[in-house]
Parts: structure tokens; sequence; C-alpha cells
């Protein structure tokens, strides 16, 4: 992402990475520590996040001189895809990401750096749930890790991918990346 970040600062462009990460639990600043698994510092904000196969994790090196409005296309996108798979997806703007009910089933959180965009969302599709809830997601109280094919959307990530990007595309108003 710093390498696609600092292309994104000298050609102007947006570029978008898709990826999994192996199992891993990132902090950002708002780390308090005393976790039970092992965690990696991330250059972020937030608390403690899980990564895992089966989560479809979207970094955005985005031109974001307005941030705000960044966020809203992003947002919009995503509540988009949401509509379409479960309906009952809800964005909580007190706690970044999108829930049904008390279940995480998405995170989202990002850094602007030289009027660029780092960091991005993470949805989960078919992780392994119960490495998921080792730690809280985002370290909030009373909330559990989701996923897709545990809501009953069975739907693999290449095709997850090209409507991600179908949506982002449209909410961007730009073809391509």
């Amino acid at each position: 992402m710093d390498e696609i970040h600092a292309i994104a600062c000298e050609d102007k462009k947006n570029h978008v990475i898709l990826c999994t990460h192996p199992l891993c639990y990132t902090v950002g600043s708002d780390d308090p520590g005393g976790w039970p698994v092992p965690t990696i510092p991330a250059d972020r904000g937030g608390s403690i996040t899980c990564h895992s196969p089966g989560q479809l994790v979207t970094y955005f090196c985005f031109q974001a001189h307005e941030p705000a409005a960044f966020y809203r296309k992003v947002r919009r996108a995503y509540d988009e895809l949401f509509a379409s798979l479960l309906p009952q997806v809800r964005y909580d703007p007190k706690r970044p990401g999108w829930y049904i009910q008390n279940r995480k089933i998405a995170s989202l959180g990002f850094r602007y750096r030289k009027g660029v965009s780092l960091h991005g969302v993470s949805l989960n599709i078919d992780v392994d749930l119960k490495a998921h809830n080792r730690v809280s997601p985002c370290n909030l109280d009373g909330v559990i890790a989701t996923s897709l094919l545990n809501e009953g959307v069975l739907l693999d990530e290449e095709n997850l991918s090209r409507d991600l990007i179908q949506l982002l595309s449209q909410s961007f108003d730009d073809p391509c990346f």
C-alpha cells in the first residue's frame, strides 16, 4: 500500500488494491494493549482488527483533497453493495463499519497523506469467525464479527470484487482507476 500510495502521489491518479491477508491482528494508534493474540502495529487509527483469508480488503490510494467527499463516495458504493446482498446491513457512523444488529461484517478506516488516502475497507466474505472473535472487532463492547456466508450469502471473492469495482467506479464516476 505504501508503494502504491507513493505512486499515486506522483501520478495524481486513483489506485485501488484488492487483496486478502494471512491471519493477523493489527492495531492502530488507539491500541490499549493487553490482547490475547499477537498484534502487528499499523499506520492507522483505531484499535484492533483481524485480517484473514476469506476477507476482501480494499486499500484506496485515491486523490482525496476533500476527505469527507471521498469518504461519502466509498460509503455509497458499499451501502449499494450491501443493499443488493443483505438489505438489513446498516452503516454506523458512531462505530465506523457495517453491521447487522451487533454483528460487524465490514470495517473501514482511512488516513490521508499528501492529499492521497491510505487504508480502506475489510469485508468478511467467508472467514474463520472463531479467529475473528478472539477479539472484539475494533475493541467494541458487545460486538462480534460475522461474514456474508454466516448471514446466508454465498458469494466468491472474484465475483464480489467485480461487483465492488463496478460500484466504486459508479460512485466515483470514473470508468477506470
